[in-house]
């Protein structure tokens, strides 16, 4: 199901000065229209400068794939999941799986989707732990981190150079908060002290559940923030889906093109938001989290809604 995506049209839109006066012309007229009407010429006033562009997938290039909800569910493959990846290859199309999961690294990633029976290698994952090593590299090389992370995270932190501390009252230059299943009382106390005490704060990713087969979930990082949130006042960078930093770096690190991307996941506030604040397709699966309720009332409204991956092969074949 295709939408227009105002949002996009205005960042692609190179119209020239008499062109945008006479757009900014038709909208004084908003005042003297009903919504219906003003609705009406609104669209027809997108079709009229973009040549009644609508997004194609047959201009998709590179698939940012998230993976949780979206390729499976906890251990779980979803249906025409790998028929999904196996017809991408056939036609010769990129795929990237790009996760905000940062309870894992790109190699547990590449063991899990090898043995669900999908072939991945290590330049294939992306996740928000990655980026946020890039992030905070350009920053400070081989800073002093207080992190709150499983092991996995910690050995991603540790191969890029930075050095952990685990202690309270020490010098560090950030604390970062990860998808930690190995989450302590005391790990949440030694970061509140260190992020009251004026600690630059970064969050790997703000998803608030991690969603799991036959409908349930495990609460994520974003729970977590709003813990030290409600103990500090604080809230973090944030550095995965929806926010720019993971597509730069992505971007930067694949050499890729906005134009030719589509973002697909199950969230509206962080895959879909995340097509539409950096002007990539973004492409809504409800084999995840998000459900019709969610859908009908969210305003991060996505270019093309399918009910899995399943139904995106058959729509590209």
């Amino acid at each position: 199901m295709s939408r227009v995506n105002l949002d996009v049209f205005e960042a692609d839109l190179s119209a020239s000065w008499s062109n945008l006066q006479r757009i900014l012309d038709f909208l004084s007229l908003r005042n003297l229209l009903s919504n219906e009407l003003f609705l009406l010429l609104l669209i027809a006033v997108v079709f009229l400068y973009t040549g009644g562009y609508m997004k194609d997938l047959k201009d998709i290039k590179c698939y940012l794939l998230d993976m949780d909800g979206t390729i499976y569910l906890g251990n779980e493959l979803i249906d025409g999941a790998k028929e999904f990846l196996e017809k991408l290859k056939e036609k010769n199309i990129r795929y990237i799986f790009l996760t905000n999961n940062s309870s894992k690294n790109k190699d547990k990633y590449v063991e899990k989707l090898n043995k669900l029976g999908i072939e991945a290698h290590r330049e294939d994952v992306f996740s928000s732990g990655e980026a946020t090593t890039i992030y905070l590299s350009k920053k400070k090389k081989g800073a002093k981190v207080f992190l709150l992370g499983t092991k996995d995270l910690e050995d991603e932190f540790e191969k890029a150079g930075f050095e952990l501390v685990r202690e309270r009252n020490k010098d560090i230059d950030f604390v970062v908060l990860g998808f930690d299943t190995t989450l302590t009382y005391e790990k949440l106390w030694i970061a509140c002290e260190y992020i009251a005490n004026g600690v630059e704060y970064i969050a790997t990713h703000p998803d608030f559940n991690c969603p799991l087969e036959n409908g349930k979930f495990m609460p994520d990082a974003g729970a977590m923030m709003a813990f030290i949130k409600a103990s500090t006042g604080k809230e973090p960078t944030v550095i995965g889906k929806p926010n720019r930093h993971i597509i730069d770096a992505i971007i930067e690190k694949y050499d890729l093109k906005k134009s030719e991307l589509a973002m697909v996941g199950d969230r509206l506030y962080t895959d879909i938001r995340t097509g539409i604040d950096n002007g990539l397709t973004s492409i809504l699966v409800m084999s995840g989290e998000t459900d019709k309720k969610m859908l009908k009332e969210t305003i991060f409204v996505p270019d093309f809604v399918f009910e899995s991956v399943k139904e995106i092969k058959e729509t590209i074949e």
